[in-house]
């Protein structure tokens, strides 16, 4: 599938070696509030630190399906997602002893319901916040420039 592509299909998952670079899916979630952008972060599991729902494929389902997904068991959050990204960015994921280079796909999602009990509710915490303020809560330099850029006219959902 070409990021050009129009038509998103489920992906078919296949094994890889350990040094392999990984992909994830990423939603960055956001609403109109009393007329502001607002976007929503949630908090990791281990380090507490400010992220966006993220997580890696899902046999069956669409990158963009499964970015849905990650922001429903992470945040309660459903909407509408754009079909294209909106960006990407990379990091490294220490898993046990190894480090894996991740390469992360970032959709843009216009959240319609947040929900008060969702899976992971007790794990993390979710924040409602503008883009400056959440470029600058982001420790990843390339995902804070994808959020402080961030138009909702772009991310035609």
């Amino acid at each position: 599938m070409s990021i050009q592509s129009r038509i998103q299909r489920p992906l078919r998952l296949s094994g890889a070696a350990k040094t392999d670079p990984r992909t994830q899916f990423a939603v960055l979630p956001w609403r109109i509030s009393k007329g502001k952008l607002k976007v929503c972060l949630v908090t990791s599991r281990e380090t507490g630190r400010w992220i966006l729902p993220k997580g890696w494929p899902m046999g069956g389902a669409t990158p963009a399906q499964a970015a849905g997904n990650e922001a429903w068991e992470e945040a309660g959050l459903k909407g509408d997602i754009a079909p294209q990204p909106i960006g990407l960015y990379s990091y490294r994921k220490r898993l046990g002893s190894d480090e894996l280079p991740v390469i992360v796909v970032v959709y843009a999602m216009r959240v319609t319901e947040a929900a008060a009990d969702y899976p992971e509710r007790g794990q993390r915490k979710r924040k409602w916040m503008g883009l400056k303020k959440a470029s600058e809560r982001l420790s990843d330099e390339e995902l804070a420039h994808i959020v402080r850029h961030f138009d909702p006219k772009l991310a035609k959902v």
